[in-house]
């Protein structure tokens, strides 16, 4: 391609996915970046990952997009705002309320996204066609493919990777969903993001659970995303306490960054937040059933986590709410047909009443087969508050 052909291509996929949405573009070449390679290997050599297996099954394919498809030559990474309408730490102070990240307070973004990348993609391919470069391919890629997104988005110009390991961007700050297209076609890459956080720490220092060891490294196992999310494991103890009322997701240490001055709301009217999913009232969410869970959540991100795990959640913020009026859903789910929900109802009485709790424990105990309910009325002390 010529350079003219070059610009000419790049000012059709800019004003094409300005059309679809998307509030930024930028192109990396297909290269892979040394540095997130070597933080992502060391992520996952300190068991950083925690449950989440396909982490180091799919670590060497994510190091360089060629790895992934040798055939590619040039990225285009695209992003998406999702900025809230209000404060979202606002919620935190609402304690019989569940908190909900931001990003998932609508549709899922995959669906949101995924269609308009195809789009985008076909149009791109069929213009470099039209313009005489012959036949080119393209793959996109929205989050669950083994695409390293972040570091693309920097190298691609759209702005860096925070010390909260996320991309923060000067026009929009925290709050962006992000997707590539994957092309054999060359274009002209971008020049990269530059790191404009300085000596701030506003993002470290506001992690309820302490989930980052240094700036631009994360503990996935003490984020209260992956706790809430990804893991099917029993959110550990030590951290109940610290999750406060937020029952899916963690938006602190993004809505603490000082470049979401510069953050707009959420054009895309899929991604503005359900006004139900704001503020939910614990109570309703702690009677949900499967399908009353199937039901409230459909076509949310939320939904993929299942009803159980999502009310074990809202249990642990049950716990945490100091309110009275909980109680008899919490005890009432210590007979929950699954075994997640009876072990944080435990928990969750124990924080609201103690003295019930331990007088339902001998009864309890004498029916209760599942090991990790059992060890959560056993570690009920009269000393614990």
């Amino acid at each position: 391609m010529t350079s003219t052909a070059l610009a000419r291509m790049k000012s059709f996929v800019a004003a094409d996915a300005r059309r679809l949405g998307f509030c930024a573009t930028g192109i990396a070449d297909a290269a892979g970046s040394p540095l997130a390679g070597e933080r992502l290997a060391e992520f996952v050599a300190n068991g950083r990952h925690g449950t989440m297996g396909w982490m180091p099954e799919t670590l060497d394919r994510r190091r360089s997009p060629r790895d992934l498809w040798p055939n590619v030559r040039s990225i285009v990474v695209l992003a998406m705002n999702y900025g809230p309408d209000e404060d979202p730490l606002a919620i935190l102070d609402r304690p019989d309320r569940g908190a909900i990240s931001v990003y998932a307070r609508h549709r899922d973004y995959h669906d949101v996204i995924k269609g308009r990348l195809k789009e985008l993609a076909g149009r791109l391919v069929a213009r470099a066609r039209e313009a005489g470069f012959g036949d080119h391919d393209a793959k996109v890629f929205v989050d669950t493919a083994p695409v390293m997104e972040k570091p693309l988005g920097e190298r691609a110009g759209l702005g860096w990777q925070g010390k909260h390991t996320n991309l923060l961007s000067r026009d929009f700050g925290s709050w962006l969903f992000l997707g590539s297209i994957f092309t054999t076609l060359e274009l002209e890459p971008d020049e990269a993001g530059r790191d404009r956080c300085g000596s701030c720490r506003a993002c470290l220092d506001a992690c309820p659970t302490n989930a980052f060891p240094a700036p631009y490294q994360l503990d996935a196992r003490r984020c209260i995303s992956y706790l809430t999310i990804e893991t099917k494991a029993a959110i550990p103890r030590k951290f109940r306490a610290a999750m406060g009322n937020r029952i899916y997701g963690c938006d602190d240490c993004l809505a603490v960054c000082p470049w979401n001055k510069f953050a707009e709301r959420a054009r895309e009217a899929k991604l503005v937040a359900r006004d139900d999913l704001k503020a939910p009232r614990l109570d309703a969410l702690l009677g949900l059933d499967d399908a009353d869970f199937r039901a409230l959540f459909s076509g949310s991100p939320i939904k993929r986590i299942g009803r159980d795990k999502f009310v074990s959640n809202c249990l642990i913020a049950a716990g945490n709410s100091g309110e009275p009026a909980l109680l008899p859903q919490v005890e009432g789910l210590l007979a929950d047909a699954a075994a997640p929900v009876r072990a944080m109802a435990v928990w969750a009485l124990g924080r609201l009443d103690h003295g019930r709790a331990l007088r339902l424990r001998p009864p309890a105990l004498d029916i209760e087969r599942d090991e990790t309910v059992r060890s959560e009325w056993h570690v009920l002390e009269e000393s614990e508050v």
